[in-house]
C-alpha cells in the first residue's frame, strides 16, 4: 500500500509538474512563447557537440530480476539548451509465475526519439535541470506456456502454448531530470519518467506482462534512469 501510496504520488507529481509548464507555455504571450523556444543569443555556438549514455537502473533490473534491458542513448547539445536524444535498447523477460504456473519469454529491441530543454538560467554551466517528452515504439515476439494439466472432465492431460506470437506497443514518455558533471567529459544523469500508451496489438491471447522498453504493463506507468554520461 506504502508502494501504491508513493507511486501514486510520484505520477501525480510528475505529471502536475508537466501540465504546469505547459500551461504556462500556452498562456503567456506570444512573446514568451517564442522566447521559451528560442536559443539565447550569445558567443558560445549553436552545436555543442553530442554525448552517449547508458542506463544502469535497466541492466541492474535485468541482472537481479527476471525482467529489464540494456539501453544506451545518443544526445545532440544545442546551445547548451535543446538536447534532441534517441534511445535505444534491447528489452528481455523470462518469468516463471508461481501462482498460475506460465511461463513468459521475450527478447525484442525497442527505440525512442525525443527531446529535452535544459530549464537552468545558467545554460553553459556545468549541470542541467531538464523536461523532456519521447515517442517510443516495440515489435515483439512472445512465448507463453505452461505445464501439461488434466483436463477437469476427461481427465486427459492439456497442453498450453503460444509460439512467437506477434505484438507491437506504441507509447509516449514525459521526461524530468538532472545531469551533473563529474570530471571533465564524465556525467551522472537521473531522470524520472511517466509513460502512457498510445496503441499496442498484443494478440488474442490478451494484454502481454512484459513490453520490451515499457516494462510490466500493468505496473510500469512511472519509471527511473540512472546514467553514465559522457560528454564529446
Amino acid at each position: 500500500m506504502w508502494i501504491l501510496t508513493m507511486r501514486q504520488f510520484i505520477s501525480t507529481s510528475i505529471c502536475s509538474l508537466l501540465f504546469s509548464l505547459l500551461l504556462l507555455a500556452a498562456s503567456s504571450p506570444a512573446s514568451a512563447q517564442m522566447k521559451f523556444f528560442r536559443l539565447q543569443k550569445d558567443s558560445i555556438p549553436v552545436f555543442c557537440g553530442f554525448s552517449v549514455s547508458f542506463d544502469l537502473v535497466g541492466a541492474g533490473m535485468l541482472m537481479f530480476s527476471d525482467y529489464g534491458q540494456y539501453e544506451a542513448a545518443l544526445r545532440i547539445n544545442l546551445h547548451d539548451e535543446w538536447f534532441p536524444i534517441v534511445e535505444a535498447g534491447i528489452g528481455k523477460a523470462d518469468r516463471d509465475d508461481e501462482v498460475t504456473l506460465l511461463h513468459y519469454k521475450t527478447s525484442a529491441p525497442y527505440f525512442k526519439i525525443g527531446i529535452d530543454k535544459n530549464l537552468l538560467k545558467d545554460k553553459h554551466g556545468p549541470n542541467r535541470l531538464y523536461v523532456g517528452l519521447r515517442y517510443a515504439f516495440t515489435s515483439y515476439n512472445v512465448d507463453i506456456s505452461r505445464p501439461n494439466f488434466a483436463d477437469p472432465v476427461w481427465k486427459w492431460d492439456t497442453p498450453f502454448e503460444i509460439k512467437d506470437a506477434p505484438c507491437k506497443l506504441h507509447w509516449a514518455e514525459a521526461v524530468i531530470g538532472i545531469d551533473a558533471k563529474i570530471w571533465g567529459p564524465f556525467h551522472l544523469g537521473w531522470s524520472a519518467r511517466y509513460k502512457l500508451r498510445l496503441s499496442h496489438k498484443e494478440g488474442e491471447f490478451g494484454k502481454t506482462w512484459y513490453a520490451p522498453g515499457f516494462g510490466i504493463n500493468d505496473t510500469s506507468d512511472l519509471a527511473a534512469t540512472f546514467n553514465v554520461i559522457i560528454d564529446i
